[in-house]
C-alpha cells in the first residue's frame, strides 16, 4: 500500500513537473540519447544573451545564485548525473585539467543529483577546484537555461562560459548524452577572455 502511494505521488509529481515548463524551441532537435532525439524543457539561452539569474544549492543545501559571483567570469559544466561514466569524466576533466590553467575563472558543475550524492562523489573523486551545485530543489537553472530533459528530470550535457558581466560568450550543447564535450574549443574561448 505504502509503495503504491509513493509510486502514485512520484508519477503525479513527474507529470506536474513536466507540465510546468514549455519546450525549449531554441535548441529543439539538437540533443539525442541512445540515438533518439530528446525534448529539452525551459527557455533556452544563446550566445550574446545576458545569463539569467538562477538559484541552486550546494552540498549543504545552502542556496547559491549566479549574482553571488558578480564581476567574475564563470564556466558552467552541466551534466545529467555525476554517478555516470561520462559525467564523471567531464567533471574530473574540468577539475583536474581546466581549473588549474584558469585559476581566475570560477567553475561550476551543475547536475540534478541530490547534494548528498554530489558530496559523496566529490569526496571519492577529490573534486576540489570546481564548485559542484545541485538543481534538484527548484529546477531553476535547468528551466531558465532550457536544459531539462523531458520525462527524465535530468539536465542535458552542456558547457557555458560567461564573461565578467555574465553575458553568455560560449555555449556548447553536446549533441549526444553519451559523449564528452569538445574541450579544445572551451579552452580556446577561456584563453580569449
Amino acid at each position: 500500500m505504502f509503495r503504491s502511494l509513493i509510486f502514485a505521488l512520484s508519477a503525479f509529481s513527474s507529470v506536474a513537473f513536466a507540465a510546468d515548463y514549455t519546450e525549449n524551441t531554441l535548441d529543439a532537435g539538437k540533443v539525442s540519447a541512445q540515438g533518439k532525439p530528446v525534448t529539452l524543457l525551459g527557455k533556452g539561452v544563446a550566445v550574446g544573451d545576458s545569463a539569467p539569474e538562477f538559484k541552486v544549492v550546494d552540498a549543504n543545501f545552502t542556496p547559491v545564485t549566479l549574482s553571488s559571483y558578480k564581476g567574475q567570469a564563470v564556466l558552467i559544466s552541466v551534466v545529467p548525473s555525476l554517478d555516470t561514466g561520462i559525467c564523471s569524466l567531464q567533471t574530473k576533466h574540468f577539475n583536474e585539467k581546466v581549473a588549474q590553467q584558469f585559476p581566475n575563472i570560477t567553475m561550476f558543475t551543475i547536475s540534478s543529483d541530490l547534494p548528498f550524492a554530489q558530496k559523496r562523489f566529490c569526496k571519492a573523486e577529490n573534486i576540489d577546484k570546481v564548485i559542484v551545485l545541485s538543481d534538484s530543489v527548484w529546477h531553476d537553472f535547468g528551466q531558465k537555461y532550457g536544459f531539462i530533459i523531458k520525462d527524465m528530470g535530468l539536465l542535458t550535457r552542456a558547457v557555458l562560459i560567461l564573461d565578467k558581466n555574465h553575458n553568455v560568450v560560449y555555449k556548447q550543447l553536446v549533441s549526444s548524452l553519451a559523449t564528452e564535450p569538445e574541450y579544445a574549443s572551451v579552452i580556446e574561448k577561456l584563453k580569449a577572455l
